[in-house]
């Protein structure tokens, strides 16, 4: 939004945002939480308000059209509304920043995509070419947004990490903090026995604190908690770092905090594990495309698996020299979209907004 502005100072931006974009002064037709649901579970009980808010912002899409529609991430919403909004506008364009998964899940939705997508802004270096080979729209990568807050996260040559914390985070979701945090626990009392001095630190996301407040009443450990304030320069201090699969762990390899990656999953969603079509599931390790960092998917997540791995990486040795080589590879990837990722994002759209402008006229 801020760079849309400043490439264009009477731009109108109207949708369905968070806090953030609020402070940038969006209206959000609704709040966003009512959407912050992941897993099959957990969508089927909240089906009926997730149809509502899409007949929502469809009505509203098309009662006000604009000169682009920007879909952010949550396919499940947004390109649900898209389609629809393309049925009944076929000549309004709409850009999709942040690529749906399809090369690693349900690849045949990368053709689809194309009737009611026109350009897709990835985020990360190898969606362009996984987007192309699958038949998928047009796709730039435009740049992760975590590169506009590179040098916030990454220590300097001069900052020591012998003392630092190691960082524990359970997920932002409720289903993950409520999966993850019991076996965290075990991991953390199993680490502090070996490493009697060892800081812990958990930084918290807001909407999950109360969960996680909840589940560490069973911790034998107590690890101090960080807000999100305190959570950058954590991680510049950091030793190493026990993270649940997902936007943190690429947070953690460019601010070279090596790391044991676990992630575990409902039941029903086990089951559909055949249709997932790629060998990792950590950012790190896509974007290297290797083995860079240990997962632990489910079942091999155990506390004294976990507890070897990470404590592995607490000191120097082969298994840390090996994780900060792959993200030196790592960064050199991410940069290659540019510095300011949200200037590109902004000229595309406006690019196609322009458009908009001209089929309407």
């Amino acid at each position: 939004m801020r760079a849309l502005r400043s490439a264009d100072p009477d731009v109108v931006i109207v949708g369905v945002g968070g806090e953030e974009m609020a402070r940038e002064g969006l209206a959000s037709l609704f709040p966003l939480s009512d959407l912050a649901v992941m897993g099959l579970v957990p969508v089927l009980a909240r089906l009926p308000r997730l149809l509502a808010r899409m007949d929502q912002t469809v009505r509203a899409i098309l009662a006000h059209p604009p000169d682009c529609l920007v879909l952010i991430d949550a396919p499940d919403f947004t390109h649900r509304v898209a389609r629809r909004v393309r049925a009944s506008a076929p000549l309004l364009p709409v850009v999709d920043y942040v690529s749906p998964t399809v090369w690693a899940w349900r690849p045949w939705r990368a053709r689809t995509m194309r009737a009611y997508i026109d350009h897709i802004l990835a985020v990360l270096p190898f969606e362009p070419e996984a987007l192309a080979r699958l038949g998928g729209p047009p796709c730039d990568y435009v740049g992760h947004p975590l590169i506009e807050h590179i040098n916030a996260l990454a220590p300097g040559a001069a900052e020591p990490r012998n003392g630092g914390p190691l960082l524990i985070l359970p997920g932002s979701r409720h289903a993950e903090v409520r999966r993850m945090m019991p076996i965290y626990g075990k991991t953390a009392a199993l680490l502090a026995r070996a490493h009697p001095r060892l800081d812990m630190a958990i930084p918290v996301v807001p909407h999950v604190e109360a969960a996680i407040h909840a589940q560490l009443k069973h911790w034998s450990v107590q690890p101090r908690l960080l807000s999100q304030e305190e959570k950058f320069p954590a991680f510049r201090a950091a030793r190493a770092a026990l993270a649940t699969s997902g936007a943190a762990t690429l947070e953690l390899a460019l601010a070279n905090v090596p790391m044991a990656v676990a992630y575990k999953v409902s039941p029903v969603e086990r089951l559909l594990k055949f249709l997932i079509s790629v060998d990792s599931f950590s950012l790190p390790n896509l974007i290297v495309e290797a083995p860079a960092v240990p997962e632990f998917f489910q079942g091999e997540a155990t506390a004294r698996a976990l507890a070897g791995a990470v404590g592995s990486l607490l000191s120097a040795g082969p298994a840390r020299e090996a994780q900060l080589a792959a993200f030196a590879r790592l960064r050199a990837k991410i940069l290659a979209g540019g510095s300011v990722p949200s200037a590109r994002a902004a000229e595309i759209i406006l690019r196609h907004a322009r458009r908009g402008q001209m089929s309407r006229q």
